[in-house]
């Protein structure tokens, strides 16, 4: 039955004024680009305002110093590439962050096209366009180059091209396929999503495209694209498998009991009765067997994620799918009802504010500490603190150096890029750590010191004739992040040569 749903009408919304762009191909409304491109624009003026607030996150220190590879053990190129070579041109958080920007500003756009898509006027494109841009998760990832900022354009890309395919247009395939080829250079997990939609196809169809041979010249596209990543893979022994198991073995009964209550608070409350409608609405007949596989898929990532137990946000982008989808019947619901409208609009304000506050630098970092925003917002706590915490590793530093060969050990790579790029106007050393792909650098033969930072201090002392705390990490603000507190070691007379030692300091997570 799968094979025969009918192409549903579109939900027209009641004329409210003059159509604001030509009408679409038949089944589909114009698009309204006078909404729609405002919202993207400004999104991302407010996300490169933004991007002066706080400082760097330690995830974009980590990525500016990894050296040039087809690969690294946690991760594809592309997002160090862009750190890297931005950060060559001007080394500021701003610059580094524009492809973020770019990236979310995208999104915008896509979600209103899918909502256009599925059959919304300019008022479902409104809703669409404007409710995601100042909601909580594009606001997050937009404002911060990190391995997941990418994906919000590629995912809601592919998906987009998959609803055209499926709606008729079979070249369209070639253009999911390109898309995840491309996205592959991000994250491997686009094959996921992959998997997904083609899980959704298989329960509740149209079952028909896999008789097309453009589905399967679009997978063609797909495999050769990501076959640079597949090849780094194999020849690596899978390092992807191996980072995701360690952080499922660092993650797992967090990302299970948080996945599903973050699912309400990723676009924000007001936003989550949207997608719920969404969600329900794309089941209905005769739409269930056209573009139900979007909820089948959603359904798959959430099942993935709680299995895996690796990271939470990995639904987020078929989250946003269903808001798309839920415009469609709320936009026209409202059309109708001046009151809830209004009530409606204040609602979306509330969600922007709330989102506006979890997402981005808008409270002063004096007093950033007194508030719940750090505990709330998972990347806040991770921008403040770097300058204060290399300069009191600095002063460690140079009470060791001076007559022997030393060296500075990080427990993580954000303490690494931190020093990296702020400690050598300190006068400190390129740092070592042996977490993820920095592993592979150890400390010279002849280093018989090292000053030691971070929270694998105590673990490692052991390894040392001598290892004693000198300092505490303190970012002077009161945010309780990942540093706060960690020991500052001198640790002096390694027990065994570095080859030996290193294999201790290694840890994925």
């Amino acid at each position: 039955m799968g094979d025969r749903g009918q192409r549903p009408a579109p939900e027209r919304e009641p004329a409210t004024g003059p159509r604001s762009a030509r009408a679409g191909a038949p089944g589909r409304p114009g698009a309204a680009w006078r909404w729609v491109v405002p919202a993207a624009v400004t999104q991302a003026v407010v996300l490169t305002v933004a991007s002066l607030g706080y400082g760097w996150h330690r995830d974009e220190l980590y990525f500016r110093m990894l050296p040039p590879a087809w690969g690294y053990v946690d991760q594809p190129p592309l997002v160090p590439f862009l750190a890297r070579t931005l950060a060559g041109v001007v080394d500021q958080p701003w610059a580094v962050r524009t492809p973020a920007t770019l990236a979310s500003a995208v999104s915008v756009l896509l979600v209103a096209l899918l909502a256009r898509e599925l059959g919304g006027g300019r008022g479902a494109q409104a809703l669409a366009a404007w409710g995601y841009a100042f909601s909580a998760m594009p606001l997050m990832l937009g404002h911060l180059l990190l391995t997941s900022t990418l994906d919000q354009a590629f995912w809601l890309a592919a998906t987009f091209a998959a609803v055209r395919a499926v709606r008729g247009g079979d070249r369209w395939w070639l253009a999911v396929g390109a898309v995840v080829g491309v996205a592959s250079w991000s994250r491997l997990l686009v094959a996921v999503l992959g998997l997904a939609l083609a899980a959704g196809l298989v329960v509740l169809g149209p079952r028909r495209v896999f008789r097309t041979p453009w589905l399967w010249a679009g997978g063609a596209v797909a495999a050769l694209l990501a076959a640079p990543n597949l090849v780094y893979q194999a020849t690596h022994d899978w390092p992807q498998l191996a980072m995701g198991n360690a952080l499922a073995q660092n993650n797992a009964g967090e990302v299970r009991t948080l996945a599903l209550p973050l699912l309400l608070i990723m676009l924000g409350p007001v936003l989550a009765v949207v997608w719920g409608v969404g969600l329900a609405w794309l089941l209905r007949v005769p739409r269930r067997h056209e573009v139900g596989f979007l909820v089948v898929a959603f359904g798959v990532l959430v099942a993935f994620t709680l299995a895996s137990g690796a990271q939470p946000h990995y639904p987020v982008h078929l989250l946003t799918v269903m808001y798309a989808a839920g415009c469609v019947p709320v936009a026209r619901w409202l059309a109708t009802r001046a009151r809830w409208r209004r009530a409606f609009g204040a609602g979306l304000v509330l969600n922007a504010a709330f989102a506006l506050v979890l997402a981005l630098p808008v409270v002063p970092l004096g007093v950033l500490g007194r508030t719940p925003v750090p505990a709330l917002g998972p990347l806040v706590g991770d921008q403040v603190g770097w300058p204060a915490y290399v300069g009191q590793v600095a002063r460690a530093w140079r009470a060791v150096s001076a007559g022997r060969h030393a060296a500075v050990v990080t427990s993580n790579y954000g303490e690494a890029g931190a020093i990296a790029r702020l400690g050598p106007a300190l006068g400190l050393p390129m740092p070592h750590s042996g977490h993820n792909a920095l592993a592979d650098r150890p400390p010279a033969a002849d280093v018989d010191a090292v000053v030691l930072v971070g929270w694998q201090a105590p673990h490692v002392a052991g390894l040392f004739a001598r290892c004693d705390v000198v300092a505490r990490l303190d970012n002077g603000i009161g945010v309780d992040n990942e540093e706060q507190g960690a020991p500052v070691a001198v640790c002096t007379g390694p027990v065994a040569d570095w080859a030996t030692l290193w294999p201790r300091f290694r840890h994925l997570d």
